[in-house]
Protein backbone atom coordinates (compact mmCIF):
# COMPACT_ATOMS: atom_id res chain seq x y z
CA UNK A 1 0.00 0.00 0.00
CA UNK A 2 2.71 2.85 0.92
CA UNK A 3 5.09 2.78 -1.69
CA UNK A 4 7.67 5.23 -0.41
CA UNK A 5 8.76 9.02 -0.26
CA UNK A 6 7.77 10.53 -3.46
CA UNK A 7 9.46 14.30 -2.36
CA UNK A 8 9.85 16.33 0.37
CA UNK A 9 9.71 19.75 0.88
CA UNK A 10 11.91 22.90 1.60
CA UNK A 11 10.27 26.74 2.31
CA UNK A 12 12.23 29.24 1.18
CA UNK A 13 12.00 32.66 1.20
CA UNK A 14 13.25 32.74 -2.80
CA UNK A 15 11.66 29.18 -3.87
CA UNK A 16 12.54 30.43 -7.74
CA UNK A 17 16.45 31.71 -6.62
CA UNK A 18 17.25 28.23 -4.60
CA UNK A 19 15.20 25.86 -7.36
CA UNK A 20 18.02 27.39 -9.59
CA UNK A 21 20.83 26.84 -7.46
CA UNK A 22 19.89 23.09 -7.05
CA UNK A 23 20.05 23.26 -10.99
CA UNK A 24 23.03 25.17 -11.25
CA UNK A 25 24.91 23.37 -8.60
CA UNK A 26 23.97 19.98 -8.09
CA UNK A 27 22.69 18.92 -12.08
CA UNK A 28 19.28 19.12 -10.84
CA UNK A 29 16.52 20.02 -13.03
CA UNK A 30 12.98 22.27 -12.57
CA UNK A 31 10.50 18.87 -13.42
CA UNK A 32 7.38 21.19 -12.65
CA UNK A 33 6.79 24.80 -11.44
CA UNK A 34 3.07 26.39 -10.03
CA UNK A 35 2.31 29.71 -8.66
CA UNK A 36 5.94 30.09 -6.71
CA UNK A 37 6.71 26.30 -6.41
CA UNK A 38 9.28 24.47 -7.84
CA UNK A 39 9.85 20.47 -8.32
CA UNK A 40 13.69 20.22 -8.60
CA UNK A 41 14.53 16.18 -9.80
CA UNK A 42 17.76 14.48 -8.79
CA UNK A 43 19.44 12.41 -12.04
CA UNK A 44 17.92 9.42 -10.23
CA UNK A 45 14.51 10.91 -10.22
CA UNK A 46 14.52 11.77 -6.60
CA UNK A 47 12.21 15.17 -6.24
CA UNK A 48 12.26 17.91 -4.00
CA UNK A 49 9.35 20.27 -3.58
CA UNK A 50 10.52 24.07 -3.12
CA UNK A 51 7.75 25.98 -1.70
CA UNK A 52 7.29 30.14 -0.60
CA UNK A 53 8.34 30.24 3.30
CA UNK A 54 6.28 32.15 5.61
CA UNK A 55 7.59 33.77 8.60
CA UNK A 56 11.14 33.78 9.98
CA UNK A 57 13.82 31.06 9.78
CA UNK A 58 14.31 29.55 13.31
CA UNK A 59 17.77 28.65 14.33
CA UNK A 60 18.17 25.28 13.71
CA UNK A 61 21.59 22.84 14.37
CA UNK A 62 22.97 19.71 13.15
CA UNK A 63 20.96 17.95 15.88
CA UNK A 64 18.39 19.56 16.67
CA UNK A 65 14.45 18.32 15.86
CA UNK A 66 13.03 18.33 12.56
CA UNK A 67 14.78 17.27 9.33
CA UNK A 68 18.57 18.17 9.63
CA UNK A 69 20.19 17.64 6.22
CA UNK A 70 19.77 16.14 2.07
CA UNK A 71 22.01 13.91 1.14
CA UNK A 72 23.45 13.66 -2.17
CA UNK A 73 24.41 10.43 -3.05
CA UNK A 74 27.46 10.90 -5.74
CA UNK A 75 29.95 8.17 -8.22
CA UNK A 76 33.06 10.33 -7.56
CA UNK A 77 33.56 11.70 -4.31
CA UNK A 78 36.78 13.69 -5.34
CA UNK A 79 35.21 14.80 -8.69
CA UNK A 80 32.17 16.22 -7.11
CA UNK A 81 33.44 17.70 -4.39
CA UNK A 82 36.81 19.48 -6.41
CA UNK A 83 33.35 20.65 -8.71
CA UNK A 84 31.63 22.45 -5.94
CA UNK A 85 34.78 23.96 -4.51
CA UNK A 86 35.05 25.35 -8.44
CA UNK A 87 31.71 26.80 -8.20
CA UNK A 88 32.38 28.76 -4.98
CA UNK A 89 30.43 26.33 -2.40
CA UNK A 90 31.89 26.79 1.05
CA UNK A 91 32.20 23.59 3.12
CA UNK A 92 31.83 23.42 6.26
CA UNK A 93 34.32 21.09 7.47
CA UNK A 94 36.93 19.29 5.21
CA UNK A 95 35.34 15.82 4.08
CA UNK A 96 35.84 12.36 6.37
CA UNK A 97 35.21 9.03 6.12
CA UNK A 98 32.78 6.96 8.56
CA UNK A 99 32.67 3.67 8.34
CA UNK A 100 34.19 3.37 4.74
CA UNK A 101 31.49 6.29 3.77
CA UNK A 102 33.01 9.57 2.46
CA UNK A 103 31.20 12.81 3.22
CA UNK A 104 31.63 16.47 3.51
CA UNK A 105 28.80 19.19 4.32
CA UNK A 106 27.41 22.53 3.14
CA UNK A 107 25.02 25.05 3.10
CA UNK A 108 22.82 25.64 0.02
CA UNK A 109 21.62 29.92 0.06
CA UNK A 110 18.84 29.44 2.46
CA UNK A 111 21.39 27.85 5.06
CA UNK A 112 20.04 24.18 4.70
CA UNK A 113 22.80 21.71 5.55
CA UNK A 114 23.14 19.86 2.46
CA UNK A 115 25.91 16.81 2.26
CA UNK A 116 27.88 14.74 -0.78
CA UNK A 117 28.31 11.49 0.38
CA UNK A 118 29.43 8.41 -1.42
CA UNK A 119 29.27 4.99 0.39
CA UNK A 120 31.59 2.36 0.30
CA UNK A 121 28.61 -0.20 0.17
CA UNK A 122 24.70 0.79 -0.35
CA UNK A 123 22.50 0.65 2.64
CA UNK A 124 20.30 -1.34 0.01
Amino acid sequence: MFKGIEHFAIASPDPQRLAEYYVATLDFKVSYAYSGNFFIEAPDGSLIEIVPSEGERPSSGMRTPGLRHVAIAVDDFDAAYHQLLEQGVRFEAEPYENEGNRLVFFKDPDGNLVHLIKRQKPIR
